[in-house]
């Protein structure tokens, strides 16, 4: 599972959104953001979501599912794509599509995602929002779509060749955003380009194809909020991800997830100290500590002092375990009923199928496509 800017006067894939002036502009308005969103949370709308490649893991659930359910808490009106087409832009086959997407739905559930304030539902569920990608490519030329990270990563270390659905994956996910008038993504730094593709796509529609209500463009610009939780790595100081066998599912047992931390890489030196840069796999079992203890590494870390990594495993062992539990509880009673997951599921796609709709019809309207 994966999840989904800068400036509006700068390029999208211009470089620029890789340097710190630009980074420090995206937090500030970030900042602004999150500040109004506490005062008047009715005047935004959230669109965020994963790729249901594998199990969620607790990197996902500290790094945004926590959030989202704050920002659901909230009242902000908020909708959580499964994004299913994403599967096969880099794959022959869809895998085990059905198990991770219901996967994913327990998992939300079971952390407090209520359906009744957050929209859940699936890209395979939803042809009009899919229809926007005809529009949207139309406003983009393939040069920008080569300069986006995600693309031109794939270019750099992938051996297959490019799909033309991972090649158009930024207007899919500009689409995903605006097909629902979202005005507010949660992202890390890394994603600003995705984010300021969407503003880009949805200033150029408004200028070529123009409006149905003269005071209003048919989309708005979306806003980018900047996660605040340091990047939480795998257990062997590395990116987490399932395919290096490096993550704690949100669903595993507590002696599996003892197991694994017990597993866990660290270094020679006893003294457990928080330095990211120097100490990078003895720091991450501290934030996670940290984050599980609603607590600040440093402190984590002085309290543990000489104790060593061992003292270090035990207590996130601890900590992870107690933290999740009730979870896990909920989780386990969601996945005995998969009737109720589905129908979630299902409701969730006519909720958000009719907004596409309505979307799109808008979007004919202003492209005087009516017949």
């Amino acid at each position: 599972m994966t999840d989904i800017s800068s400036e509006s006067g700068t390029h999208p894939q211009s470089g620029e959104g890789s340097n710190e002036a630009t980074l420090a502009r995206s937090q500030e308005r970030s900042d602004k953001v999150e500040a109004d969103l506490e005062k008047h949370p009715e005047n935004w709308r959230m669109l965020t979501g994963d790729r249901p490649t594998g199990k969620l893991h607790i990197g996902h659930y500290f790094g945004s599912l926590a959030n989202r359910v704050r920002l659901q808490n909230m009242g902000i009106e908020s909708f959580l794509l499964i994004a299913d087409y994403q599967v096969i832009y880099d794959r022959d086959g869809v895998g085990d599509i059905q198990e991770n997407v219901l996967s994913a739905v327990a998992d939300y559930l079971a952390i407090g995602i209520d359906p009744a304030r957050t929209t859940i539902f699936t890209h395979s569920a939803l042809p009009g929002l899919n229809q926007l990608l005809l529009p949207f490519l139309s406003l983009v030329t393939e040069a920008e779509l080569r300069r986006n990270p995600t693309v031109k990563d794939e270019l750099a270390n992938s051996d297959r060749p490019m799909s033309g659905l991972m090649l158009t994956f930024p207007v899919h996910q500009a689409a995903d955003i605006l097909f629902c008038k979202a005005n507010l993504v949660p992202v890390g730094r890394d994603q600003l380009p995705h984010i300021e593709q969407a503003r880009v796509i949805a200033r150029r529609f408004d200028e070529r194809y123009g409006r149905v209500d003269p005071e209003h463009p048919v989309f708005p610009e979306p806003e980018a909020l900047l996660s605040a939780t340091p990047h939480v790595l795998g257990l062997d100081g590395t990116k987490m991800s399932k395919s290096r066998g490096n993550t704690i599912e949100i669903g595993m047992s507590a002696d599996r997830t003892a197991a694994l931390i017990k597993k866990a890489r660290t270094d020679a030196d006893r003294h457990i100290s928080y330095d990211p840069q120097n100490r990078p796999e003895v720091s991450n079992l501290v934030l996670l500590t940290a984050l599980c203890e609603g607590t600040t590494p440093r402190q984590v870390a002085e309290e543990i002092g000489d104790g060593g990594s061992g003292t270090l495993k035990k207590r996130l062992t601890s900590s992870l375990n107690d933290h999740f539990a009730p979870i896990r509880a909920r989780r386990a009673e969601l996945v005995a009923d998969e009737g109720q997951l589905r129908q979630v599921l299902h409701e969730g796609n006519e909720k958000a199928g009719a907004i596409a709709d309505q979307t799109l019809d808008e979007v004919r309207h202003a492209m005087k496509m009516v017949y």
